[in-house]
């Protein structure tokens, strides 16, 4: 039988395509390795996991991609389709109708036989890659440098799976030389069936989806659907909730249900059908985020059963980049990633999906404080990087499947293999972790990974102690005093102030500030009495939103700072309040900065004077540094202080390091610098017992050179008979201290954030890390979050070596 590999023509199937060259980038396309990708799901059915990583290997590998067969009651011979898009070359089979299995497999395996042979791949240069353990049938045969079997779903629970599914899984696993599975479940449900598995749960492009945060034209079916809106879009089959859609409906006519995708596997008769249920039918991956921006939350209704027992839905991550807040049912995934994030309510029933999302409802309307908790929970979570941390493992496996060149042996303990992980006999690391940075972020993950993982780490730190820029110390006159400006602890998250607890107990404060405007202390952010006090006027709450109304000045697109104030308050109260202020802590003009610095302040039309109105404001009984030393006490943490990561990052052996530095100067500023905001400080002991009324007072005029003084007593409580004073003085030189927010600084932060994803083993985190500006509170939920994750990914890893004891630099 002869084939025409690179050649359809199906004569009244009615169609005729001839194959384009393939083109490759990285390597030459005599050189690059091909990768068969044996797949269950067509190309272009939907977009996810395999099209992410395959076109991602397609950059430095010759990438097939192989379909299950089409069959043509016309068709006489079989024939191979082949296609290109994004550089990866399409497989599919079309075969006569009527095969029997046995015929069927004979037949794709000469058709793969004769399409590699005539590509020209030797055996040496083939890797196989599976998604579907069925393919084995007419593979197995095939010689190959590397065996793969990514495990995306447990396919054996699906409706319609194969009988033969276990049995051929079985012998997969057997074959194997690398497993990698969808998500933590389904990696703890196979790590006792293979020495080598790997969980790389559901990434995201967070540059496509984070569209959705701006501005784009909404598509004509949606456009007209009434507020608010709640949306799904992906697959709609069995592990679709179909009866919680419809009660979900029935109850609340006022919300708009939104579905995007195909119907697959069910019969649509037994679809919902109700006024407010909208069936939009599958969507191209390009324009889901148009869709999702019109969306007011998004939505996870999954069935409880064994078809979703293991899966980890890569529309979380997508939802959350675009800016959308999520209600799931408990799915075993979602909660474990996302139950603790603030950003995705978890549901069970009807009843508690229908609370979720009036919650979720509200979180949409604090859109920044959503954002960045958003940002936090999805931080580190791309495809780029997954398909480099799997490319490495891939060159790891290679390499234990070949002779060793330098003599040295590979074992695989019986323990080891229990856990999932193969290990040199000899460990080559000192460290599991390596950790930059003893502030919240460092000090957090290590005080994780040592206590809850058994993982050796070494803190270092340039500074001369531990703590970063919330260091606290007693000053000459033995007063309590914070070296890098006050640090006052705030946050609604009840996770995180009870994790905090377990290291310091807490004094209650409220902080409250004042601001010296026409002679006058009156409070920020802006309230009742501020108004009143500064204009001799005697408002109640109603007169004081009309006074602030009849001042602001409506703006329709709403971009700068300048924009957020004038719109809230008016010229005057901005140039009294804002402008100066701004102008000397940024460098710039407010209209020159994000929407986000200004937002950060409330403008108030009652007497509440506080600062922040979080559920949680307190400050460390003892201190900070206290609560630090707490925290880093344990036999398995190292410290290393006034010790800069380029004197000693040849000279450490670790597994995986941790950077909360300038991610700028870890890649030795490729891009260039980015641009920073710094503090220089001015420290006085007053021999008096108090210098102001409260704690921090701002200076917003631009005559006066410092922006606000700080007396420390107020936020610590201590008696003293003298007082302890921290003038501030913004700065462009110095230690980095706050990220400028512009939009060409996020774009140049977004270079060095791919080429980081792209960087194995390494994981960024903290203000610096991550170019974000986080309150404390953030950057700890930050920290969990990442410890998270990377205890997953790296669970089972083998411990050979005792521990080392705490040693305090």
């Amino acid at each position: 039988m002869s084939w025409a590999p690179n050649q359809i023509q199906i004569g009244k199937s009615g169609f005729n395509r001839t194959a384009t060259p393939m083109r490759f980038s990285g390597r030459s396309q005599g050189r690059a390795p091909v990768l068969l990708c044996l797949s269950h799901l067509r190309w272009q059915f939907v977009y996810q996991r395999p099209q992410h990583l395959m076109t991602r290997f397609a950059r430095d590998h010759r990438v097939m991609f192989f379909e299950e067969p089409l069959t043509h009651e016309q068709l006489l011979e079989p024939q191979l389709e082949t296609r290109y898009d994004e550089g990866v070359e399409i497989l599919v089979p079309h075969l006569p109708a009527g095969l029997s299995e046995e015929r069927s497999d004979q037949i794709q395996r000469e058709l793969i036989d004769a399409h590699l042979a005539a590509a020209g791949v030797p055996p040496s240069e083939l890797i196989l890659w599976y998604y579907t353990p069925m393919s084995q049938s007419f593979t197995r045969h095939l010689q190959r440098s590397l065996t793969i079997y990514d495990c995306m779903d447990e396919l054996s629970a699906f409706m319609g799976a194969p009988p033969k599914l276990l049995e051929r899984e079985k012998e997969l696993l057997e074959r194997a030389d690398l497993v990698f599975t969808g998500g933590y479940s389904l990696f703890e449900a196979k790590r006792e069936r293979h020495p080598n598995v790997h969980p790389f749960p559901s990434s995201v492009d967070i540059g496509h989806f984070a569209k959705a945060r701006g501005t784009l034209f909404e598509p004509g079916d949606q456009s007209e659907i009434p507020h608010p809106r709640l949306g799904f879009y992906g697959v709609i089959d069995e592990r679709f909730d179909l009866k919680l859609v419809a009660e979900l409906a029935e109850r609340r006519p006022d919300w708009q249900i939104v579905l995007i995708g195909p119907v697959v596997k069910i019969d649509e008769s037994q679809l919902p059908r109700r006024d407010n249920i909208h069936y939009l039918g599958p969507k191209v991956y390009d324009v889901l985020p148009h869709y999702l921006q019109g969306w007011d939350v998004a939505t996870l209704p999954f069935a409880l059963n064994e078809s979703t027992r293991f899966i980890s839905p890569t529309k979380t991550p997508e939802y959350l980049a675009g800016g959308c807040p999520v209600v799931s049912t408990p799915i075993r995934d979602v909660v474990r990633h996302y139950g603790d994030s603030g950003v995705v309510q978890i549901a069970d029933g009807t009843d508690a999906f229908e609370k979720g999302i009036e919650t979720a409802l509200r979180q949409g309307a604090e859109r920044k404080a959503f954002l960045a908790q958003a940002d936090a929970a999805i931080d580190g979570l791309s495809w780029d990087r997954t398909c480099a941390e799997m490319g490495k493992l891939m060159v790891d496996a290679r390499g234990r499947s070949q002779p060793a060149s330098t003599g040295e042996s590979h074992t695989v303990s019986m323990d080891s293999a229990r856990r999932g992980r193969s290990m040199p006999a000899a460990r080559r690391s000192g460290f599991d972790y390596l950790i930059v940075g003893a502030g919240f972020a460092g000090s957090v993950l290590a005080e994780r990974l040592a206590s809850q993982a058994n993982k050796r780490v070494l803190v270092i730190d340039r500074r001369p102690h531990i703590g970063g820029n919330a260091y606290d110390c007693f000053d000459d006159g033995g007063v309590l005093m914070h070296r890098y400006g006050p640090h006052i602890f705030h946050t609604n998250a009840q996770r995180i102030f009870d994790y905090l607890s377990k290291f310091t107990r807490w004094r209650p404060y409220e902080h409250r500030v004042l601001a010296d405007v026409d002679r006058q202390l009156v409070p920020i952010p802006i309230n009742r009495t501020t108004i009143n006090k500064l204009y001799g006027l005697d408002l109640d709450e109603a007169g004081v939103a009309q006074f602030l109304a009849a001042r602001a000045t409506a703006i329709d697109d709403i971009r700068t700072s300048e924009d957020v104030v004038i719109s809230q308050v008016g010229q005057e109260l901005y140039e009294k309040f804002f402008r100066g202020y701004t102008r000397k802590q940024w460098g710039l003009d407010p209209s020159q900065l994000d929407k986000a610095v200004t937002a950060r302040v409330p403008t108030r039309t009652n007497t509440d004077d506080r600062y922040f109105g979080d559920s949680f404001q307190f400050m460390p009984l003892h201190g900070y540094t206290r609560m630090f030393e707490n925290m880093l006490d344990h036999p398995n943490i190292r410290i290393m202080v006034n010790t800069d990561f380029e004197d000693i990052r040849h000279d450490v052996h670790y597994d995986h390091l941790i950077y909360s530095g300038p991610i700028d100067e870890f890649f030795d500023y490729r891009f260039g610098k980015l641009p920073y905001r710094s503090l220089r400080f001015e420290h006085k002991t007053l021999d008096q017992e108090w210098f102001q009324p409260v704690a921090v007072v701002n200076y917003p005029s631009q005559e006066v050179p410092y922006t606000r003084i700080t007396e420390y007593k107020h936020l610590t409580g201590q008696v003293h008979g003298k007082t302890s004073l921290t003038y501030e003085y913004p700065s462009a030189e110095g230690d980095p201290y706050y990220p400028i927010p512009r939009e060409e600084n996020q774009l140049l932060y977004k270079q060095y954030r791919e080429l980081a994803d792209k960087t194995p083993n390494v994981s960024f985190v903290g203000r610096l890390g991550t170019y974000r500006y986080y309150n404390m509170d953030q950057v700890v939920g930050q920290a969990i979050t990442l410890f998270n994750k990377l205890i997953d990914t790296q669970n089972g890893e083998a411990q050979d070596e005792p521990r080392i004891a705490l040693r305090r630099a």
